[in-house]
């Protein structure tokens, strides 16, 4: 039995059992009970300037470690201003728990201060929502938020604390730590059946997506293509899972248009093989609609079934233990499917980064930026990418070769994220290198966490693509109706930015300086603002025809 007097203390002790290092929170009086009872514990409390912000930290430390980031803020807005951190968590296939005050149980159904149904308000947005609503149910609904936010795909789960719960005695077991299901491999009949149409087929493409990208999927899909050798596509953040050794295999990767050369691949494919993929991170309308080819789904998750995604064969279970079993049955295969297109792609790439590096005009290129960018990826940098038409620049042209060395938004595609991230990535290891970029727009978006990095002693480079407009949207306007509306607004000095908030910031006015002022950068200790003037001239080409010139 516990000892514990509150109900405050009691979820506290259940998050120390869980094993929960770092709490980010936004105080508040509905909520204050359990910030006092953390002042005991051996968690750490990370103050946050704004609940989306914390909620996005939160959902980037559970996709880097694999364990649910946890977020606590207070009553009726802090629950609301969470909303948007969740949906991109839920969406991204990031666990993350959330934690929010409320008005006491018996003045919910009233109009009082801060009195909002969070429940209701979050459900849609998480895997699991639920209040505690006695003090005896405090271990039974952690326990679950957990269980939910960490099994199968991973998302977001959402808890309503009220004050008068969380002040009243909880005498309880503490049922921690919950950890999540591991499946066991697909049945062992699908597995053959799958395994013989993929020997069959001539043009097998392999499709990589989020889930791919777990360490433990990341090493069976290295062995399988290992064995059987197949073309392979990735959406954005499938990016990583293909090794350096094998990368004449890979065709690049695809999303949000259907223009890029791994799409030749996927047009070309007699069957393919999606891993670990879902369907908002590139919808099928664009790649399989009207085709006839044979598609094997591999997820810990059955598909959702619609007229352009409707898997001839779904292997469901655990996607590490489901592909070693099919590496096992699949016949060795030295030659690729499609060899030649692979080879034609691999020649374009080498083309492009030379043309990129020939690109010295101010402002500068987004290839130029990218070409400078991929010198400076190493395997020991994380990369974490806002929202923005420069994401699409790097999403499909920095070549990497470790999983989720690169974090992107690949469902809500969330302004925002780059910064709180970063923040995420430097707690996860602070021995690592982090850079970070937005553009100018979405970095005010989460601006103010500046601060939190620089009192947390964060080491990161936040790169700040600046043209003055929401580019991405002023792109798609300029397809659509020949010109934009509503995209433009003022600058901002983000070197002072980064003064004023105690960090460091530096201004990069040439190409030539891109990557010394980087490195010169990286070397300060604590967070670093660099900007640089970006020409978007060429964005008409991101939703281009198949394979044009992205150049002028």
């Amino acid at each position: 039995m516990s000892d514990a007097q509150n109900g405050a203390q009691l979820v506290v002790r259940h998050l120390e059992a869980q094993g929960v290092e770092y709490v980010f929170a936004i105080p508040g009086a509905k909520i204050d009970p359990v910030f006092d009872a953390l002042r005991d514990s051996s968690i750490k409390t990370i103050v946050c300037r704004h609940e989306q912000n914390a909620a996005f930290i939160a959902g980037g430390l559970g996709r880097i470690t694999g364990k649910a980031g946890v977020v606590l803020v207070t009553s009726g807005p802090g629950c609301s201003n969470l909303v948007t951190g969740l949906a991109t968590a839920n969406t991204e296939g990031d666990p993350i728990v959330a934690l929010g005050g409320a008005a006491p149980v018996a003045q919910r159904l009233k109009q009082t201060h801060q009195s909002m149904d969070t429940v209701a308000m979050c459900r849609p947005v998480t895997k699991f929502a639920a209040e505690i609503d006695a003090a005896g149910a405090v271990s039974e609904v952690l326990a679950n938020a957990f269980r939910a936010a960490e099994t199968g795909r991973p998302g977001a789960a959402f808890v309503s604390l009220p004050k008068d719960i969380m002040l009243a005695g909880a005498p309880g077991r503490i049922l921690a730590p919950i950890k999540p299901i591991r499946l066991g491999p697909a049945d062992a009949a699908g597995i053959a059946a799958a395994a013989r149409l993929i020997d069959a087929a001539e043009r097998p493409v392999v499709l990589l997506g989020m889930l791919a990208s777990r360490a433990s999927a990341t090493a069976a899909v290295r062995e399988l293509f290992a064995k059987a050798k197949m073309a392979v596509a990735s959406t954005f953040q499938g990016a990583g899972v293909v090794p350096r050794e094998q990368l004449a295999c890979f065709g690049g990767r695809v999303g949000l248009f259907h223009n890029q050369p791994a799409d030749r691949l996927l047009d070309g494919a007699d069957l393919i093989v999606t891993i670990g993929f879902d369907p908002v991170e590139y919808d099928p309308a664009l790649w399989n609609r009207d085709r006839t080819r044979t598609l094997i789904h591999i997820d810990v998750l059955p598909a959702d079934i619609d007229s352009d995604y409707r898997p001839d064969l779904e292997l469901v279970g655990d996607i590490a233990a489901t592909l070693q079993a099919l590496t096992a049955h699949v016949r060795a295969r030295s030659s690729i499917g499609q060899a030649e297109l692979l080879a034609d792609i691999a020649r374009e790439r080498e083309d492009l980064a030379t043309q990129a590096a020939k690109q010295t005009g101010m402002p500068v290129h987004p290839l130029r930026l990218v070409h400078e960018l991929q010198g400076l990826l190493d395997e020991d940098t994380t990369l974490c990418s806002d929202m923005g038409s420069f994401h699409i620049w790097m999403a499909r042209h920095l070549v990497v070769h470790r999983p989720r060395q690169i974090m992107i938004s690949n469902g809500q595609q969330t302004l925002g994220v780059a910064l709180p991230w970063a923040i995420a990535a430097c707690l996860a290891d602070p021995t690592s290198k982090v850079l970070s970029v937005s553009g100018d727009g979405g970095f005010l978006f989460s601006a103010a966490e500046l601060e939190t990095a620089v009192r947390l002693k964060c080491n990161f480079v936040h790169l700040v693509w600046i043209d003055g407009a929401y580019n991405m949207v002023q792109m798609q306007q300029m397809a659509a109706y020949g010109r934009d509306s509503g995209i433009h607004f003022g600058p901002v000095d983000v070197v002072k930015f980064a003064e004023s908030m105690g960090a460091r910031g530096f201004y990069i006015e040439s190409p030539d300086q891109i990557a010394p002022v980087l490195r010169a950068a990286r070397a300060v200790g604590g967070p670093v603002l660099v900007g640089v003037p970006v020409d978007y001239r060429d964005n008409a080409s991101l939703m281009a025809a198949l394979h044009p010139s992205v150049l002028h």
